[in-house]
C-alpha cells in the first residue's frame, strides 16, 4: 500500500471515529441488561452513560488541541491505543465500578474527531477536503445509530461483553494501519498545552453536565444541582479569563468569536439538543406498551430496526451534502438539515399512531442530521487557521453535546414528570416533548440563517496553512 495513500488514510480516520460514535449509543439499549448481570442498582448503572458523556467533554477539545500543537498523527495512534484498552477493560470488568472507569478510559476517544479533520485539512488536496469532511461527518453520524440498532441483535445472540469486544479487534486492526501509514502532520501550532486552561475548561465542563445528565434523580431544586450550576458558572468565567490572558491557550477566544464559528456553534448547541433527545427518547417511546394508551411494546431489537430508516438517511445525506456543498454551500445545508429536523419533531407531535410513521419520521430526521453534521465540521474548518482546527472542532463537537444534554435533561422533565399508576409516563409527556425539540431545531435552522456568506467566509478565514498536497506541487514546480 502506499504511504500516503489518502484513501487509506480517510479509511483508518473513519474507522475509529466510527467506532467512538457507535460506542456513545451501542451500551444505552443494553444498560438493563448490564444492571442484571453486574448486580447494581438502576441509578448505578446510568454511570455507565454519565461517565463515558464528562469523558469526552473534557478529553475532546484539550486533545484536539494537543494535536494541533505535539502532531495529529502522534495523537491520534495515543489516543486509539487508550480508546482500545478501555474497549479491553469493559469486556472484562468483573463489576460495575471497573466499567465505569472503562467508560471514562473510553471517552478520550472524543478526541479522533478533531484529530481526524485536522488530519483531513493538512493530507488531502484543496479539492478534496470538503467532499471528505463530509463523508467523515456521514460516518460520525451514521455510528450513533448503528450503536442503536446493533445493541439488541448483539445482545440477544452473544452477550453485553461483545458490545466492546467487537470495537476491541477493530480498532487494535485500526491503530496498527494508522501507525503505519498515516502520515504526520505537517502545520504545528506554535505554544504549550495551558494546563490551567485544560484544568478549568475540564472543571466547568463536568460542573455543567453532572447536574444536567442526574437532575431527574437528584432533583431540579437539590444542592448537589444548584451548587453545580453555580460553580459551572464561576468556574467558565475563570477560565473564560485565564484563556484570555494566557500566550498560549487551550482554545483561542479570538477563533470562538469569528462570526461564522459563534453561529454554527449556536446552531450546534440547539440542533445537539434536538438530535441526543430524539436518539434517547423515540427508542423508549416505541418500546412503551400498548397498554400504557401509546407506544408499541417493541423488544429493544425491534425499536431499533424502526431507527434503521435513520441510520440510512443520516449516511446518505451525510455523502450527498459533500457534492452539494460546493455548489449550495455549507450554510444553506445546516439551515435546511435543522429545518428538516423541526419538521420531522413537528410530525412526530401529532403522527405517531403507527410504527411506519415513526419509521418515516425517522427518516426525515436523519436526513437533517447527516446535513447538519457535515455542513457543520466543514463551516468550522473553513473559517479557522489551520493550527487551530483541531480545538475549534472539539470545542463544536462538545458545543453539541451540552446541547444534547440540556435537550435530554428538559425532554426527561417533560416526559416523567407526571406518571400514569402503572409508573409508565403518560402519552402528553412525549408529545410535549417533541415539540419542544422542533422548537429547538428550528432555533438551529434561523442560527444558521446567521451564517456568513460563502464571500464573507473568505474574508473573515485566517489565512491556513498548505496542505501536504499544495506544498509538494509547489516544491515540484507545478
Amino acid at each position: 500500500m502506499p504511504r500516503k495513500s489518502t484513501r487509506l488514510t480517510f479509511a483508518v480516520l473513519a474507522t475509529g471515529a466510527g467506532v467512538f460514535s457507535m460506542l456513545q449509543s451501542l451500551i444505552a439499549p443494553a444498560l438493563p441488561t448490564v444492571q442484571h448481570a453486574l448486580h447494581t442498582s438502576q441509578s448505578t448503572a446510568t454511570w455507565v452513560m454519565t461517565a463515558y458523556l464528562l469523558s469526552a467533554s473534557v478529553f475532546t477539545p484539550i486533545l484536539g488541541r494537543v494535536g494541533d500543537l505535539v502532531g495529529r498523527k502522534r495523537t491520534l495512534v495515543a489516543v486509539l491505543l487508550t480508546l482500545l484498552a478501555g474497549c479491553l477493560l469493559a469486556a472484562l470488568a468483573p463489576n460495575i465500578g471497573v466499567l465505569i472507569v472503562a467508560r471514562v478510559v473510553q471517552g478520550a476517544g472524543g478526541a479522533l474527531f478533531p484529530l481526524s479533520f485536522g488530519i483531513i485539512r493538512d493530507e488531502f488536496a484543496v479539492a478534496e477536503v470538503s467532499g471528505s469532511i463530509s463523508n467523515l461527518s456521514a460516518v460520525i453520524a451514521a455510528g450513533g445509530g448503528v450503536g442503536i440498532v446493533a445493541a439488541g441483535p448483539i445482545v440477544s445472540a452473544l452477550d453485553y461483553r461483545w458490545l466492546f469486544w467487537i470495537p476491541v479487534a477493530v480498532v487494535a486492526v485500526t491503530t496498527l494501519i494508522a501507525a503505519r501509514f498515516v502520515p504526520e502532520s505537517p502545520s504545528r501550532a506554535e505554544g504549550r498545552v495551558n494546563w490551567l486552561g485544560a484544568a478549568l475548561l475540564s472543571a466547568w465542563l463536568v460542573a455543567l453536565l453532572l447536574p444536567l445528565s442526574q437532575a431527574t434523580r437528584w432533583g431540579w431544586g437539590s444542592a448537589p444541582v444548584i451548587g453545580l450550576f453555580l460553580a459551572a458558572a464561576v468556574l467558565f468565567a475563570l477560565w473564560l479569563s485565564a484563556e484570555a490572558r494566557s500566550r498560549s491557550p487551550l482554545i483561542d477566544l479570538r477563533v470562538l468569536r469569528l462570526p461564522a464559528v459563534w453561529t454554527t456553534n449556536t446552531a450546534a448547541l440547539l440542533f445537539g439538543a434536538g438530535m441526543y433527545a430524539i436518539w434517547s427518547f423515540l427508542p423508549a417511546f416505541v418500546q412503551t406498551p400498548r397498554a400504557a394508551g401509546y407506544g408499541f411494546g417493541a423488544s429493544v431489537t425491534a425499536s431499533g430496526l424502526l431507527m434503521l430508516p435513520m441510520l440510512v438517511a443520516m449516511f446518505v445525506s451525510g455523502v450527498l451534502s459533500g457534492r452539494l456543498e460546493p455548489v449550495v454551500g455549507a450554510k444553506a445545508l445546516l439551515t435546511a438539515g435543522a429545518a428538516l429536523g423541526a419538521v420531522a419533531c413537528g410530525f412526530l407531535t401529532l403522527w405517531h399512531d403507527a410504527q411506519w410513521q415513526v419509521a418515516l419520521v425517522a427518516g426525515v430526521f436523519g436526513f437533517g442530521i447527516g446535513l447538519a453534521f457535515a455542513s457543520m465540521a466543514n463551516l468550522i474548518v473553513g473559517s479557522v487557521p489551520a493550527e487551530q482546527t483541531g480545538a475549534a472542532t472539539g470545542m463544536n463537537a462538545n458545543i453539541r453535546t451540552i446541547g444534547g444534554s440540556i435537550g435530554a435533561a428538559v425532554t426527561s422533565v417533560l416526559v416523567t414528570g407526571r406518571l400514569q399508576p402503572t409508573g409508565l409516563p403518560y402519552g402528553s409527556g412525549y408529545t410535549h416533548g417533541f415539540g419542544l425539540l422542533g422548537v429547538l431545531c428550528l432555533g438551529a435552522a434561523l442560527a444558521a440563517l446567521s451564517v456568513p456568506g460563502r464571500r464573507a467566509l473568505r474574508t473573515e478565514a485566517a489565512p491556513r496553512a498548505a496542505s501536504r498536497p499544495e506544498r509538494e506541487a509547489a516544491t515540484s514546480g507545478t
